[in-house]
């Protein structure tokens, strides 16, 4: 029997799961709608399912890899784990002080600075003191660390980050209070920043170390589960997570750091987008990754995918290695509005899985752009290999009554408004990791994920990778910079 690899992306209105024959390199991809409540159970289904519909047995797997934005998610949404924080003395508020520059866009006079992760009355100062060259100054006062440990579980913080001053240098009080910690509190899950993050910067490496801690039960609780029910049904293969700089990391890794997987779902794509690139010839790109919730972009430079050492999550810095991606709220599943004001609006507002667009018939009733899609006849009427039929009816009633009457335009029109805003919006992100980056988009290929009918397989570089007219491209199928998108 031959063996099987098989990789899982869950998104945020369907999972995707390939099958790929390691003998003879065949793929078999296969679609199934996400289980937001429990991600693990829309992963189990589709891996049973594609595994049924192409007769494999579990036991001809043998690698399983893994891309997720359960870490994600928890930051953006608010939904992590209360966490306590252990500090060097006169350490306690480096978090509420940050850094004095304020986000980008705002306006400063009116932001407020959001709440952090960690309370300060659940931060603890201990004794303990590191020079930057990793000398100790000041031992570490063991029974303030027990004392901390037993303050949190009395306060039921499962959570515990440590965080001490030049530990880069020199992790021993870390170690050592991370060992106090659990024999003090044996079912606490400590995060150590010289395990998470061991550079200079307090601020940044505190942040992301409290971020690990932020998400770690909810994403070592998935992982756990997944493992369980991998075995549970057979399957014995080595499990992989990709992490935000497009490598991969074991289970047991992804549960104890999690936050280095922040980005790992449109990290995937970044990367499958680099392979492809790299297959058809093409050195500059810029993938794009359109899923239901948000479309993520990317800039490929010289076959090279491109690096961002100071990125971050939500409102929060994490200075870990990233492959550079714009994340835009718009996709498939966005909800198109009409304000109060009279004008017509696209997401960041998303339907989701459930109930999911319109057209889905699973209890929507919020157009969105597939059901704009649907009803300009661009997308066809079954999707996920046939498994969801769409209701173009329902599609079109909703439009029109929630878009098309109080707009005063007819269906088609109404539709195209919607599509026109979406793809204005994604523009915009392509426009951010380009131009604005000071990087000429007539010299990159956008996708690729798809390439004009009048092209052959030959001239895929041509067509693709060119800012120059080609004889293979018509100007029916090139846009303004070039023939780098299909028509």
């Amino acid at each position: 029997m031959d063996d099987y690899s098989v990789a899982v992306d869950v998104g945020g209105t369907f999972t995707d799961i390939v099958l790929c024959n390691l003998a003879t390199n065949e793929q078999q991809v296969h679609k199934t709608p996400s289980t937001p409540d429990d991600p693990s159970t829309g992963f189990l289904t589709g891996l049973r399912e594609v595994l049924a519909a192409n007769s494999v047995d579990p036991s001809q797997v043998k690698h399983i890899f893994h891309g997720t934005t359960i870490a994600t998610n928890a930051v953006l949404e608010n939904k992590g784990s209360p966490v306590g924080l252990i500090v060097t003395d006169g350490f306690k508020y480096v978090l509420e002080i940050g850094r004095h520059g304020t986000p980008r866009l705002v306006n400063p006079n009116t932001w407020v600075k959001p709440n952090r992760p960690v309370r300060p009355r659940d931060i603890v100062e201990v004794p303990e003191r590191v020079a930057f060259d990793g000398e100790i100054l000041v031992p570490l006062d063991e029974d303030a660390v027990r004392a901390a440990a037993r303050k949190f579980r009395a306060g039921e913080i499962t959570s515990i980050a440590v965080s001490f001053l030049h530990s880069y240098a020199n992790s021993d009080h870390e170690d050592r209070a991370k060992e106090l910690v659990l024999e003090e509190y044996p079912n606490a899950q400590v995060s150590i920043s010289s395990e998470v993050l061991a550079v200079f910067r307090e601020y940044e490496r505190t942040m992301t170390t409290v971020l690990n801690a932020y998400v770690m039960p909810r994403v070592s609780h998935y992982i756990s589960n997944l493992e369980r029910s991998l075995r549970a049904n057979a399957v014995d293969s080595s499990f992989s997570i990709m992490k935000s700089n497009g490598g991969m990391i074991g289970a047991g890794i992804a549960a104890r750091q999690p936050v280095h997987t922040a980005l790992s779902g449109p990290a995937a794509g970044v990367m499958a987008a680099l392979q492809i690139a790299e297959n058809t010839g093409v050195s500059n790109s810029i993938s794009f990754d359109m899923g239901g919730t948000s479309t993520d972009v990317s800039l490929l430079r010289d076959g090279r995918p491109t690096t961002n050492l100071s990125g971050r999550l939500g409102n929060w810095p994490i200075q870990l290695p990233m492959l550079d991606i714009a994340t835009i709220g718009c996709g498939g599943g966005s909800i198109a509005t009409v304000s109060p004001y009279g004008s017509l609006t696209v997401g960041p507002a998303s339907a989701g899985a459930v109930p999911g667009p319109v057209c889905y018939a699973k209890g929507g009733t919020a157009p969105t752009v597939t059901d704009a899609n649907l009803v300009l006849g661009r997308i066809n009427t079954q999707i996920a290999g046939g498994t969801l039929p769409l209701d173009a009816a329902a599609a079109a009633k909703s439009i029109k009554e929630k878009i098309a009457g109080p707009l005063n335009l007819d269906l088609e029109s109404a539709a195209s408004g919607i599509l026109s805003i979406a793809n204005n919006t994604m523009v915009g992100a392509i426009r951010n990791v380009s131009v604005e980056r000071g990087h000429d988009p007539r010299e990159f290929a956008l996708g690729p994920t798809a390439v004009p009918a009048r092209c052959t397989p030959s001239t895929w570089p041509t067509c693709w990778g060119s800012a120059r007219s080609s004889p293979h491209c018509t100007p029916a199928s090139r846009r303004p910079m070039g023939c780098w998108w299909p028509s």
